[in-house]
């Protein structure tokens, strides 16, 4: 590895973290790869990734499966689900240096605040993914369309504050492993474009058990998911900020384009598994009423999760 390439770690390989971190790797940087569930699969066959652009397989990694014996790296990647957000409090204070930059790849809002809380705010990074990927065995993942990142500086309170050089190094990195970066200046309107596509996309699945493609050729659910996308948008405003309805059209489109897919929070119930319905719907709408402003739409998407989940994984203990 050339000594100007900064080093990684990964917090989470699975369907986002282990393909960027794999992509990185295969570019030629030093990716270390924090393991659960996985690790004597990985440890000792490394990861493979199927990609509509080239299947990959990487024999060799660095896995761990305890972060005491991860060296000080220059970025650490958090690519956990939201819902496993406090194990972050014992896994972030030995990877986290002065000069560390925590690269945040989680749906939701709130989630840079959370962990700014617990190491204070140093350089954080927002990561927005659009990506459509699978973890579909030990070690496996399935890229099935997209990939780009749009980066955003975290500062208190969401403040605007423009690009920072941290982002720019990310950026080069990731575009040297073919991951088209989008540089923005504002992470508060960064997190709620996002959730204009995750909130009805990822509620819908469940709440109707259909795939993107199905959510979008039914004229019935295709007009549940542009009304939410309507109110999520009006949730996003704030005196001097706010998102401009053409971009309804655009994650439209981008959709229809898509590869059928099952959205991660659609996997995560179909496998018994806690959604991140607190990130992705109730810390925005939480964050609407905090600022005046009622979803009733999204509102009910999140009481209607509420139960699913808590069913769910209350069978999955039976």
């Amino acid at each position: 590895m050339s000594p100007l390439k900064r080093s990684y770690t990964i917090i989470g390989t699975g369907a986002v973290g282990g393909f960027y971190g794999s992509c990185l790797q295969r570019a030629g940087f030093e990716v270390h790869f924090l393991v659960h569930n996985d690790y004597e699969h990985v440890r000792q066959h490394g990861l493979v990734i199927e990609s509509k652009e080239g299947d990959f397989t990487l024999p060799n990694v660095y896995a761990y499966r305890d972060v005491q014996e991860i060296p000080t790296t220059d970025v650490i990647v958090i690519a956990l689900k939201a819902t496993q957000n406090h194990l972050l409090a014992h896994l972030l204070p030995p990877l986290v240096k002065d000069d560390s930059v925590i690269l945040v790849l989680q749906n939701g809002l709130g989630v840079e605040e959370e962990i700014a809380q617990m190491v204070g705010n140093k350089n954080i990074i927002g990561g927005l993914c659009f990506l459509c990927s699978n973890k579909i065995g030990p070690g496996h993942i399935r890229h099935i369309d997209y990939k780009a990142i749009t980066l955003a500086k975290y500062a208190e309170g969401y403040q605007a504050c423009g690009t920072a050089e941290q982002m720019v190094h990310l950026s080069d990195d990731f575009q040297e492993a073919n991951i088209p970066i989008i540089l923005f200046e504002d992470l508060w309107i960064a997190r709620w474009k996002k959730l204009v596509w995750n909130i009805p996309y990822n509620g819908l699945s469940v709440v109707l058990n259909a795939t993107t493609q199905e959510l979008m050729a039914n004229i019935n659910s295709r007009n549940l998911v542009e009304q939410l996308m309507k109110e999520v948008l009006f949730g996003a405003q704030t005196p001097n900020r706010s998102i401009p309805k053409i971009f309804i059209q655009e994650m439209l489109d981008h959709t229809e384009k898509m590869e059928p897919y099952r959205t991660s929070m659609k996997i995560d119930y179909d496998e018994h598994r806690p959604m991140e319905v607190e990130a992705i719907l109730g810390n925005p709408l939480r964050s609407a009423r905090d600022r005046g402003i009622e979803l009733p739409q999204v509102s009910m998407l999140y009481q209607e999760l509420k139960f699913l989940n808590a069913r769910n994984t209350q069978d999955r203990r039976k």
